[in-house]
């Protein structure tokens, strides 16, 4: 497998365009690729049709997805401000594009235009907007009816209401819905996740709830425990609680002590003092297990280059190339700094062919379940 990268942020549409697909083109070597990622940043908005356009005269890739987004990824740069294009090209692997819409039908809707294999086994890009399409209902059905697919996407970044959304699909400029490539087997590809926090505490099974309010951790209110850890916190600690406390849940319960990396995190969205229970971005239920969480710049530092170096151990051949699906929460707002998490995983993968974009939201999975997460970095990672 062969993999090449251009970019440009050219103010100039269409010349942005031609420029990151010749460069992406030329380290191909001549070989013809089988499918391209197109990401473009917002100020190209209005112009998404003429940079597709351009693409596809230089590249003429059987498969194409991509969208505009917030800001873009490149090698190590993260060009959160001003245009950009970048234009991510592979050779020798097959990929076939699709685009999926949301029907609403009374109190809940209809997922059309696509059908998932129910082998399982292949890993699928999903690049979905969030005002026109429900990515949550998508990853809960694959879950439940075809365990084993791979998910790795991110929710597109570029619009700030419905119809603003620009989704690319081989020809087609998409305002709506979500566009996706399924990679058949999924063997030249692995995902990566990395959540950015750590966990505080002890784990709690969930002793009382009601849909996404914990009333009871371990039979006590949820404030108290966490009162509890916070009191055993040197202050610097209680200071990341007051800051960016969030709730993870153990996605395998067969694990006998989870750490870093084994939870799906949610963030804690309100607390009663009264009762002492805690509302969180999900429905939970009785018996699983949670445990509290902090998320700071240092934290998000080492779980990435974890994740990464993990993955690395188990790979089964050389990595060639990387797509990345950032949060809009990281990059300079997070870390203070520019090109955190691409200059990262450059240096920990050796430079090699890497775009992305901010989502919205990410796709990936945990312990094997897939699950739409916030403040995180996913990734594919190409391996020969």
């Amino acid at each position: 497998m062969r993999i090449g990268v251009g970019v440009s942020t050219a103010a100039d549409a269409r010349r942005a365009a031609v420029e990151a697909a010749t460069q992406a083109r030329d380290e191909l070597a001549g070989e013809r690729p089988s499918l391209a990622v197109l990401l473009a940043s917002r100020p190209h908005t209005d112009e998404a049709a003429a940079v597709l356009a351009a693409v596809q005269e230089i590249i003429e890739p059987p498969a194409l997805i991509g969208c505009v987004a917030q800001a873009v990824v490149a090698g190590r740069r993260e060009i959160e401000d001003g245009p950009a294009v970048a234009v991510w090209l592979a050779c020798g692997l097959p990929a076939e594009t699709f685009h999926l819409d949301f029907i609403r039908a009374g109190s809940g809707g209809l997922l059309t235009g696509y059908r998932f294999d129910s082998t399982g086994d292949d890993l699928h890009l999903l690049l979905p907007d969030p005002y026109t399409f429900p990515s949550h209902l998508l990853i809960e059905h694959l879950n439940a009816d075809r365990p084993g697919t791979i998910l790795v996407g991110g929710l597109v970044s570029g619009g700030r209401g419905p119809g603003d959304a620009r989704l690319f699909r081989d020809h087609e400029v998409l305002s709506s819905g979500l566009v996706g490539m399924r990679l058949p087997g999924g063997g030249h590809a692995v995902p990566i996740v990395s959540q950015g926090c750590r966990p505080i505490g002890h784990p709690y099974i969930v002793t009382r709830a009601d849909g996404a309010v914990i009333t009871e951790l371990g039979g006590r209110p949820p404030l108290l425990r966490l009162r509890e850890i916070v009191e055993g916190l040197p202050p610097g600690e209680q200071e990341l609680i007051s800051r960016g406390l969030q709730v993870g849940i153990v996605v395998d319960e067969h694990l006998a002590a989870p750490g870093q990396g084994d939870f799906v995190i949610r963030g804690l969205v309100g607390a009663d003092p009264a009762t002492g229970a805690i509302e969180i971005g999900q429905v939970i239920e009785v018996g699983a297990t949670v445990q509290f969480q902090v998320r700071d710049p240092v934290s998000a530092d080492k779980d990435l280059r974890l994740a990464v170096e993990r993955a690395l151990a188990e790979l089964p051949a050389r990595p060639v190339g990387a797509l990345l699906f950032t949060c809009n929460g990281r990059g300079r707002r997070m870390f203070g700094v520019s090109d955190h998490d691409a200059s990262t995983i450059s240096e920990l993968l050796g430079g090699i062919p890497l775009v992305g974009f901010f989502a919205a939201g990410e796709i990936g999975p945990i312990a094997g379940r897939n699950a739409l997460h916030g403040f995180t970095a996913s990734m594919a990672l190409f391996v020969e």
